[in-house]
């Protein structure tokens, strides 16, 4: 199992409109395609205007094909030029569960499939 962190910083100010408009129209296209979401998050403390979104995944395979899948997808592509101009920069970072977490990462998922 792997956990994709996808980190954002937004304009100055930008990130609750972004973080709104992904509530009312982003997560119903992205989590049924990506599946596992693992955490969605805005700092408060330290570098600000950050959001961070974390995805688990099989493996760097099923990540491939989510991803292409969701980038495919017509309500994704008529989405993504109302967010975009918020965005300044993205950050991608692939994790590794630590060997004693990744069970309780699979329960967790489990418990709140999408």
């Amino acid at each position: 199992m792997i956990v994709e962190e996808r980190i954002y910083r937004m304009k100055p100010g930008k990130a609750p409109e972004y973080i709104k408009g992904y509530a009312q129209e982003g997560l119903a296209i992205q989590r049924p395609i990506l599946g596992n979401l693992v955490g969605y998050y805005a700092t408060e403390i330290g570098e600000l205007n950050l959001v961070v979104h974390l995805w688990a995944y099989e493996d760097m395979a099923d990540r491939a094909a989510r991803r292409a899948r969701l980038s495919a997808d017509p309500r994704w592509q008529a989405y993504l030029p109302k967010v975009s101009s918020f965005v300044e920069h993205q950050q991608n970072r692939i994790l590794n569960p630590a060997p004693f977490f990744e069970p309780m990462l699979r329960a967790m998922l489990a418990a709140n499939p999408a």
